[in-house]
């Protein structure tokens, strides 16, 4: 009896260490996104900023030149947590309830978030900063597989208060909360892309003793408006750009070319007609549109110093050398002047710009510049409302300085994550049948730099903005006119040739495989549901 009893013994020990073994495998993931970003405003996609902690992951690992998000901030969060096309999560618009599945403002039960699959898989899920992709708490983070989440569940806060925004000439209210607790901070007491940094490392802290692998979601509000920084970081820009947009863009495409993410031989988007010569603004105007940059470049300053925080913490855990970092944008650098937002004064600027009472954005003078070397801006589906920086970092596993051409998206990260986790994407799921994957795991690119095989085109639709990529081909079209362009991205990635005359059957070929996409997909004439206000 008692040999009997030793031998459960060894049996149940073995399977505990066995456990304890497999979990200590499976790579932790860190998967960070900052808002309202643009392609460039990184050191390491050409930008002057001071950005060594991100710059250092990217020479430790892989960068892609093509990368693509859905071009506004709540569908890409919506790809990325489930991916699914935003459409088919639930968020095919925006996170406001247009009365159609595919457009009910949050993530349906049928769209399993990465914490949620992570989960099934033995991981700790942890998440800091901004939600957006459902107001009711029934789907807050902690309700849809986070373990433990700070931030904000809307669309944006200000960096120094939880006041209300102003948008639309109306008072939006911002709720802050941590692990369904609603949270009412002092006005002055924080600096809010602080705060998303340190409560990351308070959740990566608490893994200290533990074999668990965990997933930590670090979406920084940074640098979406408004402009409000710390007056250390502003002093460090100081004067930077009194050379202006024209002559910054010059600077960063000279860099891109330098770095390799530029092929000398590619096209370059010409100048957006509505950005003026820096030349013709009278001395008050520079003055203004200086300050602004000046803001906004210690607001992506102060995130790299955040992401920093989190790889010390990493490093003090010795957790750094089994962890995947992925970095990417939401969407690029935005059009919106949100002190005259339609023509509504914003009715908060009561300081200078930066400051807890002012209310500005980088506005599209600026933004072109972040979004060097592509056409358009956020919401669009030209390169420049659509492309990302992404970093990925993986001791051991991803070559060093590695540049990829890469061409993926979203959809692609679930794949990815799940794979390196070893979990299966589950067939039933609280009752609910889980919608397929479209994407594919990204772990050929990321270790061995081989080409992503697709079954079909990727798409894109947001608020009547519509586009399809396949191989070098690329159709888009802008509402409300939605006429086809085609341009071929291998040579003319800042769409400037429009082919579309030239090249009838690839836009039959593209636009079939569209319509026949968005059928099957729950997307619906933007004309038929477009809401009063269009964010």
């Amino acid at each position: 009896m008692k040999q009997l009893w030793l031998t459960f013994t060894v049996i149940a020990t073995l399977a505990v260490v066995n456990t304890i073994y497999a979990q200590a495998r499976k790579p932790n993931i860190i998967l960070i996104l900052v808002d309202d970003m643009g392609y460039s405003d990184l050191g390491a996609y050409g930008s002057e900023i001071h950005t060594p902690n991100l710059d250092r992951l990217a020479s430790e690992g892989l960068r892609l030149k093509e990368f693509y998000n859905n071009s506004i901030c709540a569908p890409t969060r919506a790809s990325l947590l489930t991916g699914q096309y935003q459409h088919k999560a639930g968020v095919g618009f925006f996170d406001v309830n247009l009365g159609l599945p595919a457009y009910q403002g949050f993530l349906n039960k049928e769209s399993l978030t990465l914490a949620e699959v992570l989960k099934t898989a033995g991981y700790r899920t942890l998440m800091s900063g901004k939600w957006h992709v459902g107001n009711d708490s029934l789907v807050w983070p902690n309700q849809r597989g986070f373990d433990r989440f700070y931030g904000i569940i809307g669309g944006g806060a200000n960096y120094f208060d939880a006041r209300p925004m102003p948008l639309f000439g109306s008072q939006y209210p911002v709720v802050l909360v941590e692990n369904n607790q609603r949270l009412h901070p002092a006005d002055n007491s924080y600096y809010f892309t602080d705060e998303i940094a340190a409560h990351a490392v308070r959740y990566l802290d608490e893994q200290r003793n533990s074999s668990q692998p965990f997933f930590l979601y670090l979406a920084f509000n940074a640098p979406h408006w408004p402009l409000q920084a710390l007056p250390e970081d502003i002093a460090r820009y100081k004067g930077r750009y009194d050379i202006g947009w024209d002559s910054l863009r010059t600077e960063r495409l000279a860099r891109q070319k330098q770095l390799g993410l530029l092929d000398p031989k590619q096209t370059i988007a010409a100048r957006d007609a509505s950005v003026p010569d820096w030349n013709s603004l009278t001395y008050d105007e520079k003055t203004l549109w200086k300050a602004k940059m000046e803001v906004y470049a210690a607001m992506v300053d102060r995130m790299d110093q955040g992401v920093g925080k989190v790889l010390d913490k990493l490093k003090e855990l010795k957790k750094d050398d089994n962890t995947l970092i992925v970095f990417i944008s939401d969407n690029g650098a935005p059009a919106e002047d949100v002190a005259h937002w339609n023509g509504t004064p914003a009715g908060r600027n009561t300081g200078p710009v930066g400051t807890a009472g002012s209310f500005e954005s980088q506005g599209k003078n600026w933004s072109y510049v972040s979004n060097t070397p592509f056409r358009a801006f956020k919401n669009f589906m030209y390169e420049g409302g659509i492309s990302s920086p992404l970093i990925a970092w993986y001791p051991g596993h991803i070559r060093k300085g590695t540049i990829e051409k890469g061409t993926a998206h979203l959809i692609d990260l679930a794949p990815t994550f799940y794979e390196l986790a070893g979990v299966k994407y589950p067939q039933q799921f609280n009752g609910a049948k889980p919608n397929a994957l479209p994407g594919k795991s990204l772990t050929g690119l990321f270790f061995r730099g081989e080409d992503i095989h697709r079954d079909e085109p990727v798409f894109w639709e947001r608020a009547g903005n519509r586009a399809v990529r396949k191989g070098k081909w690329k159709l888009v079209s802008t509402w409300p006119q939605y006429r086809w362009e085609l341009y071929n991205i291998e040579e003319d990635r800042g769409e400037t040739t429009d082919l579309a005359a030239q090249r009838t059957d690839v836009v039959n070929e593209l636009s079939a495989a569209y319509f026949e996409w968005a059928k099957r997909t729950g997307v619906v004439d933007f004309d038929k549901i477009k809401p009063e206000r269009r964010p």
